[in-house]
């Protein structure tokens, strides 16, 4: 008959912490949830397409792109979503009119990123002097 092997009963510290949860350590915080907020995804999207921007477009490579809540003034012609302000070298997108102004039926989470990367667009457009479908992938062809 072979020899039992009997193996140590494990620890309570060992399997669990102090006290008594699972996966806590004092050295590693618990993973943080991911950023799914109305502003992180505006921030990461402007972002994303600033990126794509600066590294196609010399000319915007030392523009500051800034976003605000709103506009601090109404323009005749109706609320701006961006302004552009090569004196400053400086963009400033509006992220509530910009979200908020979409046509109804298009408020999903697709046509918000879309409305998001077309004033960004239409900003930096307005901003170096061209239209906006100029800065995509085959703008630099005309």
């Amino acid at each position: 008959m072979p020899a039992r092997r009997s193996s140590p009963a494990p620890r309570r510290g060992a399997r669990h912490g102090r006290h008594g949860r699972l996966g806590r350590s004092e050295v590693v915080r618990p993973p943080l949830p991911p950023l799914d907020g109305r502003l992180d995804r505006f921030e990461i999207t402007v972002g994303s397409a600033v990126e794509y921007l600066r590294g196609t477009w010399e000319e915007l490579r030392d523009v500051r792109f800034e976003i605000a809540a709103m506009p601090a003034h109404d323009r005749a012609d109706g609320i701006p979503l961006w302004r552009a302000d090569p004196a400053a070298q400086r963009v400033t997108l509006y992220r509530v009119p910009i979200e908020r102004l979409l046509p109804k039926g298009h408020d999903d989470a697709a046509h918000r990123r879309m409305a998001v990367e077309s004033a960004v667009f239409h900003a930096a457009a307005e901003y170096v002097g061209r239209e906006p479908w100029e800065l995509g992938p085959d703008g630099r062809d005309h």
